[in-house]
Order: structure tokens, then sequence, then C-alpha cells
């Protein structure tokens, strides 16, 4: 896991762009010895910054609707986001501008649109008929708190009831408010000497709209009569309302009370209530009243035409359930079934067959909000099982703590991780389908295979297909199995380096063509693995333990089998395999009784299953020396044509042969320089005194670290600013002697010194003090011989220096392609092979081009090397600097990828001044420089990659991928890609009244509101209560915009209308009605004067 500094992140996010810095600077060099022209084809205008799409469950989260007619679900959150899901792949994300929390979402019902109430008294309306949803109109409050709001079905008028206890009524087409009130002391009895509080819940009634039931904080609920604009009913407990909910035929409704208990009242018995219950009471003998319990927060009561009524809540436990997991309680006739959730309930929807609120409900299933997921329980089965989620909410399933992102990887490779995966799936889900399955799929243009690999605090990785803007789980590994878990915390061994989270992973580093992965984690351990498809039962798990110490004592080395000083071939003619079933955990202590030899994790001594998929191939730990804990591993690579696997930290570096399970190279970084050391650093011998674990790569937690300080892990409670890396220009001299990490590594197939006529295998290791250092492996010939003969590795003598750590490095062959490491091609491990196919999978190489007669021979490849201050292309063999490119002057960069894009190749950068920079290749020329996004946190600055074809993502929260593209092709397709979030549908028909009752009344009343509710009756608002604004995507905003969408609207409004009020011939009015609301109801009046003195057989 790479570390920062905390001091030089703020200098970075203060500091500007230093694009006055930023001209290339081709080297010259002497006649003769000139680059050859490559003709680079990437221009400024292939690249545009946008915003693909996020993936995740919406962090903290706070408000929930659902559209029971186009199915699609929204769910606002404490930062003012807004998530809509429809079926599986179609999601979309939109952000309210202030941040303010969503307190109440309402959806116009298959009108396509939403309204948003936020926490700083704001109403948006949404158009959601559009790819990319965008607000039409807003209405900010001056002098009243919104707390509760509700739009009754087809109809255009929204009650808002705010903290005073008053209820304002907002035209949601026009945005405007009308002048009619209900006042607080209107509303309640006037022999009421206190206030009655907020107004926590607005229904009316479902059989009569005329009557508005006002729920009040206090414990008052009151009838009100909409047309005689007074109260019909009061009704008084003496206990605070959470919620009310209406019984379908409008004579009850129940309300959730502050002490746990429901109330259902009948509307004409104001008195008292006809049923008090306490669901999770505890019933005393003698008739007193049950013990007080928690409050219920939402109460729902729902119909069945052939059962009982389901009354469902949330909360309402008893006090005495002391860690009792939060819960869903269902009662349904006589049965309570009480259903625990994982996290805190923020709010629950029964979802219904029927928009009808005057119709038998139907519930078939409940959708519920937690802190931390989303559950969808089916009402229908018993047991209440719930359904399989198919949306990609489980990425913080533990906290991420890095990611990788490979686009246009091998066809094969999502359908091979999917088989595997398959088998993982939990069992017990609802047999139906996911309910949520509104709006359609958008046309997915790009058809190259995506994976994107999140690391988890708890050792788990999971693999993601992430093909065309999607996002969906393919495959979950879990590395912590092959430790022993410590039984309980007194069994903890005294070992281990982070206080939690031991197994967390902090490197990946996998190659998509062999499928080897390799895993590096926070307690300096190492992890290969081989994908494969067949079930096996390791009996022993391979393992190795190193030394990796940096201050080495010249007398008496601390290591039996210190490696040679360089430049002597290290790794000799016999590296010693260990044998595998030894488990050298045993010397605990040094002679001094400091700790020493022993890992910080226990690697299991049992027979371990391995399912199909990847399978543990060998375990690499760092160990304590003389009292020292192992430090932790910044850099990490692995290489399947080479059988090797390297990986460093501030000590040094090491390099393992998989294939033969030895150790091939262990040094101290200083050791690397050999002679040509430019800091002239003496190895001194180990310090006694206890370091902090992550010294030289100490944790930026908010406080100092005291040398007592375990190392905090990447998810410890400085959840975000919990890693860090040394930084060359902010620390001391001799820390910068002491301590110079290994922060890159790269296999590859070059010139290793400038006299080579030929490439050959090489790993190149890049500093965090800016230094290059290339090391030569000779490898034996493929086959048994590969097995036998060990593989001789020595320092090329070798070095480049560039300004700052070192982060990426890449190869680049004469035509100015990109030379990719050399990969063995996939096959099954666990089958043996037949003999001809043994001769078909022989190392594959990849070949360098062989230059023209006409060029020189020299000049056969380009070394791309990236540090956090400048770029190089250093020419191979001659090693001259061909282009130098400083990236920044005041920041530095904190991701730097040489990727693919438009059959071309760059360099792409991101910053901690919060640039997103690309430069062309070889040439260095600047392509594009925005900025993004300023560094907020350290969680953007570890999961931040780019990948190829303008892709890139980082955790935008704890919960949330956020992807990008700096592509402008990919920009320009976006739209066709975004699924759409409304489609036509009819809504459902009205239930039928029935002869008898639309003759003697009963049925459902309706009520003309643009009568009561409009200006020609009602008057004007007053005009400081609130003020209307225009959004962007309202006719204000769009009336010059080429993008047509409010014709669309306008069009789509009338076509689709189906509110009851017969507009169909009125198509040539519609662009007039969408922009003024005076014309509508003008229109609407003439109506109801048309009809009002039909009788009810005359329609």
């Amino acid at each position: 896991m790479r570390k920062f500094n905390i001091r030089k992140v703020l200098d970075g996010l203060t500091a500007g762009s230093s694009s006055a810095s930023q001209q290339q600077q081709p080297q010259q060099h002497p006649s003769g010895n000139r680059e050859p022209e490559i003709q680079e084809t990437l221009q400024s205008e292939h690249f545009q910054l946008c915003k693909t799409v996020r993936h995740g469950f919406p962090y903290q989260p706070s408000a929930l609707a659902f559209d029971p007619v186009q199915k699609i679900l929204a769910v606002g959150t404490q930062t003012g986001a807004l998530r809509l899901f429809g079926r599986p792949g179609v999601e979309c994300y939109c952000q309210h501008d202030s941040g303010a929390a969503v307190i109440q979402l309402q959806f116009l019902i298959n009108e396509g649109a939403l309204v948003s109430a936020l926490a700083d008294d704001t109403l948006h309306l949404w158009n959601l008929r559009q790819k990319r949803p965008a607000i039409l109109h807003s209405l900010k409050f001056c002098r009243e708190r919104v707390t509760f709001c509700h739009l009754p079905f087809q109809s255009k008028w929204l009650y808002v009831g705010t903290e005073r206890g008053n209820i304002h009524i907002v035209n949601v087409e026009s945005f405007t408010l009308s002048g009619y009130v209900i006042m607080w002391n209107k509303a309640i009895e006037l022999s009421s000497k206190s206030h009655p509080g907020p107004v926590v819940h607005i229904s009316d009634n479902p059989m009569d709209e005329g009557k508005l039931l006002i729920g009040f904080e206090s414990g008052t609920v009151v009838l009100w009569d909409l047309k005689s604009k007074k109260a019909d009913y009061r009704y008084t407990y003496d206990e605070a309302i959470h919620s009310v909910a209406w019984h379908h035929e409008g004579k009850q409704f129940i309300c959730s009370h502050s002490d746990g208990t429901l109330t259902i009242w009948n509307v004409r018995s104001p008195a008292k209530p006809v049923q008090t219950i306490t669901p999770h009471g505890k019933q005393l003998k003698d008739g007193k009243k049950p013990e007080p319990c928690k409050p219920i927060l939402k109460v729902e009561f729902k119909t069945t035409r052939s059962g009982e009524p389901f009354i469902i809540l949330s909360g309402g436990l008893s006090y005495d359930t002391v860690g009792r997991r939060p819960c869903l309680t269902v009662m349904h006739g006589k049965s309570t079934a009480v259903l625990e959730m994982d996290y805190s309930i923020v709010d629950f929807l029964t979802l219904c067959e029927t928009p009808y609120p005057n119709d038998f409900q139907e519930p078939y299933a409940v959708v519920v909000l937690l802190e931390k997921d989303l559950v969808l329980i089916d009402l229908a089965q018993n047991g209440y099982p719930i359904f399989e989620n198919p949306y990609p909410l489980s990425i913080h399933e533990s906290p991420v703590t890095c990611c990788e992102y490979f686009a246009d990887c091998p066809v094969d490779l999502i359908p091979a991780l999917y088989s595997v995966g398959a088998r993982q799936k939990r069992q017990g889900y609802s047999k139906k389908e996911w309910p949520i399955n509104g709006g359609n799929w958008g046309l997915g243009a790009q058809s190259y295979p995506e994976i994107i690999i999140t690391g988890h605090a708890d050792g788990s990785v999971k693999f993601w297909d992430a093909s065309a803007i999607t996002l969906q789980v393919l495959y979950k590994l879990k590395t912590a199995k092959v430790f022993e878990k410590s039984r309980s915390k007194d069994d903890k061994p005294n070992t281990d380096i982070v206080d939690e989270d031991p197994y967390a992973i902090q490197i990946i580093s996998w190659c998509p063509e062999s499928r080897m992965l390799c895993i590096a984690g926070v307690s300096a351990h190492v992890i290969i693995y081989r994908f494969s498809k067949q079930e096996v039962i390791t009996e022993v798990i391979p393992m190795l333990e190193v030394r990796l110490l940096y201050e080495i004592n010249d007398v008496e080395s601390p290591e039996g089998e210190q490696a040679p000083p360089l430049p002597t071939p290290v790794g000799g003619a016999n590296p010693q395999p260990i044998p595998p079933q030894s488990h050298p955990s045993t010397s605990s202590s040094s002679s001094d009784g400091l700790r020493d030899n022993v890992p910080c994790l226990k690697v299991k001594n049992s027979p371990l299953k391995q399912s199909p998929g990847y399978q543990t191939e060998l375990v690499i730990q760092l160990v304590w020396v003389g009292g020292e804990p192992p430090q932790q591993i910044t850099s990490l690579a692995v290489n399947s044509s080479y059988g090797l696997v390297v990986f460093g930290n501030c000590n040094g570096i090491a390099m393992v042969d998989y294939l033969q399970k030895a150790v091939l190279l262990n040094l101290g970084t200083i050791e690397l320089y050999g002679s040509n050391d430019p800091y002239r650093r003496e190895p001194r011998s180990p310090r006694k005194s206890r370091q902090p674990s992550g010294a030289g790569l100490c944790d930026i937690s908010e406080g100092t670290v005291v040398p007592e300080d375990r190392c905090k892990s990447p998810t410890s409670d400085v959840k975000d600013n919990s890693f860090s890396r040394s930084r060359s220009s902010s620390v001391t001299s001799i820390d910068k002697e002491t301590r110079e990490a290994i922060s890159a590594l790269h296999f590859c197939e070059t010139f290793t010194r400038k006299a080579d006529s030929s490439p050959s295998p090489c790993l190149w290791v890049g500093t965090t003090l800016g230094t290059v250092l290339v090391i030569a492996l000779n490898l034996p010939p493929g086959g048994e011989q590969r097995l036998l003969q060990p593989v001789i590795v020595s320092p090329s003598g070798t070095i480049l220096r560039l300004k700052g750590a070192i982060l990426r490095m890449a190869f680049l062959d004469t035509t100015g392609c990109l030379v990719p490491p050399a990969y063995e091609s996939w096959r099954e491990h666990n089958v043996p092979e037949e003999k001809d196919e043994k001769e078909k999978s022989k190392k594959r190489r990849p070949v360098s081009v062989s230059p023209s007669s006409s060029q020189e021979i020299s000049e056969n490849q380009y070394a791309v090397i990236c540090s956090e201050k400048q770029a190089k292309v250093i020419s191979l063999p001659t090693q001259n600097c061909a282009y130098k490119q400083n990236i920044t002057e005041t920041s530095f960069v904190l991701r730097g990828d040489i990727v693919a894009l438009s059959n071309s190749v760059c360099l792409a950068c991101f910053c901690a001044n919060g640039h997103i920079m690309a430069f062309s290749l070889p040439s260095l020329r600047p392509l594009l420089d925005v900025y993004y996004l300023p560094l907020t946190n350290m969680r953007i600055a570890r999961t931040f990659c780019f990948t190829n074809n303008g892709q890139a993502l980082y955790l935008v929260s704890p919960t949330e991928i956020q992807r990008l593209t700096y592509s402008q092709e990919t920009c320009e397709n976006l739209q066709e890609m975004l699924g759409e979030l409304f489609t036509p549908v009819e809504t459902p028909e009205a239930p039928n009244r029935g002869f008898f009752k639309g003759l003697f009344g009963g049925g459902a009343q309706s009520l003309d509101r643009e009568e009561l509710f409009g200006e020609s009756s009602s008057g004007k608002a007053s005009r400081s209560l609130a003020q209307h604004i225009p959004g962007p995507g309202g006719i204000e905003g769009v009336k010059g915009a080429a993008s047509g969408v409010v014709g669309e609207l306008a069009r789509a409004r009338l076509a689709l209308d189906e509110r009851g009020q017969k507009l169909g011939d009125l198509e040539e009015r519609t662009a007039a009605m969408l922009s003024s609301a005076d014309s509508f109801s003008k229109h609407a009046h003439e109506m109801m004067l048309k009809y009002k003195d039909k009788k009810w057989y005359q329609f």
C-alpha cells in the first residue's frame, strides 16, 4: 500500500496546476545519434473528461421512495445524492448542488418526475424522462423549516408540513405556492395552551380527498376539512407520534408512538383509540399497561382481499433487548414475524399491486433501506425470504483497501470467473424475480471485457465484471483462510503488527493472460495464487519466511546465508528450496529476549480444501528481526513466464522463484546500489529500540505517532487517512538516507546494459528517492529444466535518476507500441498434460521488433518512467534521455499509468492538486490537463487507477465506486450507453365504485383541488414565504439549448397524461401548459365548469 505524508498532501491541495512548468523538454543529442521519428496519432481532441457511472450502495442513505407503476426505486442520502434503481443494470446517480441531506422523496407516480425535500428547506422537481435527470424547478422556504411532504396520487398539489406546525400547498407544475394555508392554531383546539409541535404526517382520506389527516409530533392528530377550512375531528394521545397510516376504506387509521405502542382509531370516534397494541411489550398479569418499549419509527397498514391485513413496523423493541439487532416486524392476522437486520433501519416501504390508496393494497414485498444495505422481503412466501439483490451494493461488505482496473482483458476471463463464482452463491432466496424492474437498458457500444478487482480489510478479494458501464460481482476469494484464526482475544499472537484487520489487502498484482494473482497484505505477507477449475486438497500449504532487514551489522550478520555483496551473481548454483512441510515459526526470540524470526501470522498446518477458482500456490511472510517488526510491503510484481514474484518495502527487496519455492534475492535497498550508492550510506547495526512498525512509512493519523503505537490497518479509524508513504522532499536527510523504499517493480524483456545487442529478461526497480536500478535475470530453459536449474539473479549496474518517488515503468518498441511483460498463457494446472501439449506450452516471450537496416541497432526500445514529479522516456540500449516532462512543481503525482487509447499509447496521471493529465508517448506532449477533484481524503489516493481505452475509477465514498472516462469517444457514446429510467406504461384502471356506492354515497369522494387551491379562490401566497428557482432542466434553463428535452417532455406529458383530465385533444397547447401554470389552471377550470352541473349518470 502506498504511503503518504500528510503535510505534503496538504501542500499539494493548495497548490494550483503548474502548467507553466510543463513544457516538454526533448533532450539534444549529438548528431548521428538522433531519435527515430515516431508518428504519434493521439491529439488533444481525443481527450475529454467526464464521469460515467457510480456503482455501489448509496453512502449514508436518508430517504426512500418507489413508483409502483414505473417500478423505479429512489434513494436519497445525507450528502444530497440521489440514486435511482430500475431493473438490474439500470441505475442512475444525481446530485443536489447544495449537498444538503435529502429528508423525503415523492414520485409523481407514472409521470417520470420526482420531488425531493432537503434539510435546507428546499423542494426540487426532477425530470426523470431524460437519461441524465435534471431539476426542472426548485422552491426555497425562507421562513419555515420543511418537515413532511405528501403528494396524493394523480394530484398536482403537494402538501408541505413545517416545523411550526403549518401546512403549505405547492403546485408541482409551476412550483409556486398556493394562497391556501392550514395554520397550526386553527387546526388544534383553541383551548389548547401548548404548540402541537412539527408536522410529522400528512395524508388524505383514501375515500375522501377533501379530508386531510395531519399528525403533529406531540401526539395530536387532526382530520381537516379542506372545503370548510376547519377541523372535523381531533384525536389526542399522550405519547409523541412518529408515523400514521390509513386503512384503505378510510374508516380507520393507525399511529405509531414513541413508547413502542400502536393506536388504531375509528375516524368518527376521536375520544379514544379502538385498540392499543404494544407489539414487543411484555404483557403484565394484573391488567397493567405493558412496559414501555423503544419508539416505533414507522408503521404501514396494508389490506388484502383474501385475508387479514398486514401491519408492518420498524423499531418498538423492548428496552431490555440489549445488543439485539434492528428489527422489522410483520404482523399478519395472529402471527407476528420479527425479521432481524444487519444494520439499523433508515426507512422501509411496502410494495403493493395498486397505486390507488382506496383499493385493497395486496402487498407483495417490503423494501428495507438499511444504513449499509438494501433488503427486499417477499411477503407472499412462508417465512418471508429475501430476494437475491441483483445490484452491485456489496462493494463495502468489508471496507475496500485497494482496487485495480483492467479494460480489454482476454475474452475467456469473465466466463471463467463467473463459472467458479456461481458456486459461491448463497441458498434460501425467494424464488420470485426481483420486483423493481422499471426502465430499459442502454445500447452497449463498448464491447471489450472490463474487470475491476477490489481488495478488502478482511483479506477478501472480489472480481467484478465492469463491461459496458455495468457492474456485477463474479467471484470472491478469501485470502485469510490459509492462516490460523486466533480463537479468542487473549489467544491473539503478540507478533501481529496491526491492531485490527491483520489480513487486509494492500497491493494486488494480476496477470490477466496467465490468470496468476499475487496479493500483499498488511501483515507483511504475500500470497501467490493459480487459477484452476478443479477442486484440490492441499495437504501442506507451501510457505517461505524471509528476513528482510535494512541495517545489517558489518561484523556479525544476523542472517547466516546473507546474500553476498554486489556485483556477484545472487542466487548461486543451488538456492535452497525450503521443504514445504516445515513451518519454521519456532524460534520466537533471539538470545537477548527480542522477538526474532517469527512471522506475524500463523499458516494453517492442516490440509486445506481449495475450491475451483484461485488456489494458494505459495505463502511468503516477512519475519521479525531482532525485536523489529517486518515493514509493510510497498510494491509487488509477479511474472508467469519467469515463474517469479518480487516485492519490496522500506528495508529492501526480495525475489522468490515460486516454481522452485526458493528465495533468489534478499537485499537491503543500499546493497542494490553496490559501490554506486550516490548517498555514501554505511550499513548500520539494528536499532534496539522498537520503532513504530510503519517508521518511514508512518501513518498520517491525526495525532503524532508514539513509538508504542501499533501501525494502523488501512481501515482503522482515521479510516481514510490511515495509510501513507514516505515522501522524498519532506523527510529529513538522515531519514532520507536510511529509509529508501522500493516503490515500483516491473519485469520486462529489454536491454539491461548499454552494451547489450539484444533484449533479455530483467527486473526494473524504482525507489522512493527517484532511482531506477536494473537487475538481470538468467532463466534456465523451459520444461523440466526450469524446475531443476536455478534462476541466476545479478545486478546490471544500470542506474537512472528522476525527481520524486518512482511510480510506474513501461516499455515501447521502435514503432511506439507498448511491449507487454512476458507471460505464459493460462492452462489447467491440476490436470496432467499430454506430451504434444507440453511442446505447445513452452514459455511465450515477446519478440523484440527487429530494427530495419537503415536504423542503428542501438535504438531498439524506449523505457517510460513516471515519478511523482516528472516523466522521462529513455532510449535503450543507449540509456539516453530522449524526452523529459516535468509534470508538476508544486504538487505530486499520486497515480500514473501507461495505457492504450485509440490504437496508441499515453501516460495518464492524477495529481494531489486534483488535476488529471495525459501525455503522448514517446514525446510526452501534454494532451490533457483538467482540474477534476481535490484530494479530499486518502481513500481517493489509495484507489484511483487508470486503465486502457480511456477508463478510470476511484472509491468516491466508503461504499461507492465512481467511474470516469478521459476518452472523447466514450464521452460521445455515453448518452447511448446509459439506461432509460422512464418507459411509457399505462396507469392501472381505478377501482370500480359499483352502482349502489355511486348512487347512495360511499366510495371515493373526489375534490376539485384546482378550485380550492388555485389563485382565483385562495389568492396569492406571501412572496417572502418561499422563493422559486428555475432549474437547469426547466424551461428557462433550456430555451436556447439544442437538447430539446423540454419539447420532448411537453409532448410526452400530454401523450401520457393519465390523470383523468381528458386533455388528449390539446396537443398544440402542451408547450404553453408547461411554461405557464396560468394557462393550465384556466383550462382545468373550464373543464370543471363544463362537467359541474352534469348528473352522475350523464358521464
